[in-house]
């Protein structure tokens, strides 16, 4: 039958309590019983001795003629006629009794003889307690020999047995516990085909085969879910590696998961020299690979060489997280080779078409002031307004083919910059004087606020005027009739700043991160342009080493400035 825990528990206490109380009861016993012994010894016999030394002392008194010594015998002898406890005092007390009845009715010559008598008798009485002293002490004596060895081997039983008890015991509890805390650790380690043996119908029995059940079942749903993890990873890998655009996958630690065969082709590299291995290390060698794990922004398409001819991708950095916290990224190249391609083919349609234009506009000018002129011939004043008319929308038309041509360099990178250093009162001068016949027809008055001491900055002049007069042209348009622009120019830090102040209906914050895009126009403001005014101006800008923005409030105005390193 097998004991549970609480039960032997409870039987070892019981077992700690019995022997603590047969010690205890055995000790007690013993001691009680030694302490009778010597109290009869110090009850009877030592009683008895001292009456036969009060007698012999009234023997001697009564031979110095006290005859008070009469009554002092009588009563001791009567004391130990009361106090027989040994084998022949009750014959030698009697003997005494008869000599001293017979002492008290003799003459003084006659009790000389039964004096002595009775000093022989009380002595003999002395002589039995005495001898009775010395045997029942040296009884004591082997009784206590007799206990100490009882109490010995009880006590060394009870020690053998705590002792086993002390020893075993916390082994019985320990190593079970010990089995099922490496059998813990070994489940949190994933390996679900450990189990745990003890032979014990206890609750430890019932733990070890509750833990090889909730190990048999994790085992077996690890099993039954293994095949179909490996599918899924299987398909996985096949949908990534059949994927067009490269894909290279990182852990938290950058290393690298995996790669497919796009990835590879452009790398240069096999997915064996790539997977498993530390992403920095590999990329001590790949220059592409190292392009590709920096975690700074790329503006421009990479341009690789792939499938034989110069491909062009963009990179996206996906980051993937769990519970809140980064576990890996994944590195996504779009090939747009074919979206660059076209839009390299409309940047060369549209330049074409724009050189086409300007000349025949350029004649139209030409025609239209030759028109105006009265020496060719007087033109009435309806011919005058439609001329104006026809020279407005040819200078629009001039204005936009410019933008348009300006815009296939930016696309194309080919901006032709011709650096000298100027004034920064010449720029002003020159974008005031372009554009304050448009403002004094608007009855617009044009401020300039710009000292003579500023440094020089060095800069391409024409296309830092072009930029300014767009911005005053900007800002003309959307100021109303009679109000003012302010142009300013200061010194702040070694870079020069220009600035255009005027006092519209302002632009809302939502727009302002896209007014330097391509063709963009805000919404409900005036259709007069292209939209490419502005992404031209800060690419002119940007490609002299400057910086351009805008600060604007509904309702109080906008200013635009641009910023250039003093030469």
């Amino acid at each position: 039958m097998k004991l549970r825990i609480k039960t032997k528990l409870s039987f070892g206490l019981t077992f700690f309590f019995v022997m603590i109380v047969l010690i205890g009861g055995v000790g007690l016993l013993a001691i009680n019983r030694l302490a009778d012994e010597s109290k009869n010894i110090l009850k009877a016999n030592y009683e008895s001795i001292k009456f036969c030394e009060n007698m012999q002392q009234a023997l001697d008194m009564y031979e110095a003629k006290d005859m008070s010594t009469i009554d002092k015998f009588e009563k001791n002898l009567k004391a130990e006629e009361n106090n027989i406890t040994e084998i022949g005092e009750q014959d030698a007390v009697i003997a005494v009794r008869e000599q001293f009845e017979q002492l008290k009715k003799k003459d003084t010559t006659a009790s000389i003889h039964l004096e002595k008598d009775i000093r022989a008798g009380v002595y003999k009485i002395s002589d039995l307690n005495t001898n009775a002293i010395v045997r029942k002490n040296n009884e004591t004596q082997q009784t206590a020999e007799k206990l100490k060895i009882y109490l010995a081997i009880l006590v060394t039983v009870a020690f053998l047995i705590s002792f086993t008890m002390l020893m075993n015991f916390p082994g019985y509890i320990a190593n079970p516990i010990s089995k099922l805390t490496e059998g813990i650790k070994q489940v949190a380690n994933k390996n679900y085909s450990q189990r745990i043996h003890l032979e014990k119908g206890d609750e430890f029995g019932e733990l070890a085969e509750a833990f090889n059940l909730m190990a048999q079942k994790l085992d077996d749903y690890n099993n039954s879910n293994l095949a179909k993890i490996i599918f899924q990873k299987t398909r996985i890998d096949t949908i990534i590696n059949n994927m067009k655009d490269p894909i290279i996958g990182l852990d938290e630690k950058r290393n690298i998961l995996f790669v497919n065969s796009s990835s590879t082709k452009i790398l240069g590299i096999t997915a064996n020299e790539l997977v498993g291995k530390y992403a920095p290390d590999v990329a001590l060698k790949n220059d592409l690979l190292r392009n590709l794990i920096s975690s700074e922004p790329v503006a421009a398409p990479l341009k690789i060489y792939a499938d034989s001819r110069e491909s062009y991708f963009t990179k996206e950095i996906l980051k993937i997280m769990a519970d809140e916290q980064p576990i890996g990224e994944v590195i996504i190249l779009k090939n747009i080779t074919q979206f660059k391609e076209l839009d390299l083919a409309k940047t060369n349609f549209i330049a074409t078409v724009s050189h086409a234009l300007k000349t025949p506009i350029s004649s139209i000018k030409m025609s239209l002031k030759l028109l105006g002129d009265d020496r060719v011939g007087v033109t009435n004043t309806e011919q005058k307004e439609l001329i104006g008319h026809i020279k407005e929308d040819s200078e629009r038309l001039l204005n936009i083919t410019s933008e348009l041509l300006n815009m296939t360099q930016v696309e194309t990178g080919n901006i032709q910059l011709n650096f000298r250093q100027t004034a920064p009162k010449e720029i002003i001068d020159y974008s005031v004087d372009t554009i304050r016949m448009q403002a004094e027809q608007k009855h617009v008055a044009l401020e300039v606020l710009c000292s003579e001491d500023l440094h020089k900055v060095s800069v391409d002049t024409e296309k830092t005027v072009w930029v300014l007069v767009n911005l005053l042209s900007n800002a003309l348009r959307y100021s109303p009739e009679g109000n003012r622009i302010i142009i300013e120019v200061s010194e702040h830090n070694s870079l020069i700043e220009f600035s255009v102040r005027d006092y519209g209906i302002g632009i809302e914050d939502k727009y302002k991160d896209r007014l330097f895009q391509r063709y963009f126009q805000v919404p409900g403001s005036p259709r007069s342009g292209t939209g490419l005014g502005l992404a031209i101006s800060k690419e002119f800008i940007e490609a002299q080493n400057g910086k351009i923005g805008v600060e604007s409030r509904i309702g109080e105005g906008s200013r635009f400035y641009f910023t250039l390193p003093v030469a």
